[in-house]
């Protein structure tokens, strides 16, 4: 292929331009924000069931406290009323009011052991209330550093898409005049190679960075001018300039 050596030396700025768009998009895909809100919300969403389960076992709990208060102050309930009544002389029947005083005893040992139950499941409750208690905290300072990542997340992403757009903008400008012909290898090879021309500089390629040996230079040093030569490693355009040491 024949092209004239300006349209060639145009190319370095076009790669130029292409090597800093492929760092823009790197930097903007690896944000170290990503990386982080990506495992929070992995752990977000582990802790959304942990609380789920921690509140399942509060909301048991409080039932069963509320079932042990009842059954508390129903046997109380029955003492009060049974002593009521001897206190009162209401039952006069020796029978009846030894029956009545068995009856008061086992009422006081029923309590004791409700007490006991309702006691635990009071601690249980308490327990489990400070186990959901702390998981919102920590779901809470999870979702404000979620809120500060991203925020910086989409202030990178901005800056970055503004500074893809105005690279972007001046590629166009930095083709013309570049002959179709060329124009089509080097993007062919810039989506193969992620650059499609390189300098040639002090005998070494500027894409692959690879010295190029004595057969090979003086392949391209006996090429005319306007000869598109190509690296014969890495394939890309290679540039001539007064730098590449021929």
């Amino acid at each position: 292929m024949k092209a004239d050596p300006t349209h060639q030396l145009q190319l370095l700025d076009v790669a130029e331009l292409d090597r800093r768009l492929a760092q823009l998009r790197h930097q903007r895909a690896h944000l170290p924000e990503l990386a982080e809100i990506a495992a929070l919300e992995q752990e977000r969403t582990a802790l959304t069931d942990q609380v789920r389960d921690a509140r399942i076992v509060v909301d048991d709990l409080t039932v069963e406290q509320a079932k042990a208060d009842r059954e508390v102050e129903q046997v109380k309930t029955r003492r009060e009323r049974d002593r009521t009544r001897m206190d009162a002389g209401q039952v006069t029947n020796p029978k009846d009011l030894e029956r009545m005083q068995h009856e008061l005893v086992s009422l006081e040992r029923r309590i004791g052991t409700l007490e006991d139950a309702e006691l635990e499941v009071m601690e249980a409750l308490e327990q489990a209330q400070q186990t959901l208690d702390g998981l919102g905290i920590r779901a809470d300072d999870l979702d404000r550093r979620l809120a500060e990542l991203v925020t910086a997340r989409d202030e990178k992403q901005a800056e970055a898409d503004a500074a893809i757009a105005e690279v972007t903008a001046a590629r166009g400008p930095a083709t013309d005049g570049v002959p179709d012909d060329l124009m089509a290898l080097y993007e062919r090879l810039r989506e193969q190679k992620g650059i499609g021309a390189a300098l040639l500089r002090a005998r070494q390629c500027g894409g692959c960075q690879l010295t190029l040996d004595a057969a090979e230079l003086s392949r391209i040093r006996s090429a005319p001018a306007d000869e598109v030569v190509r690296c014969e490693e890495c394939q890309r355009i290679l540039v001539r300039t007064d730098e590449s040491g021929l």
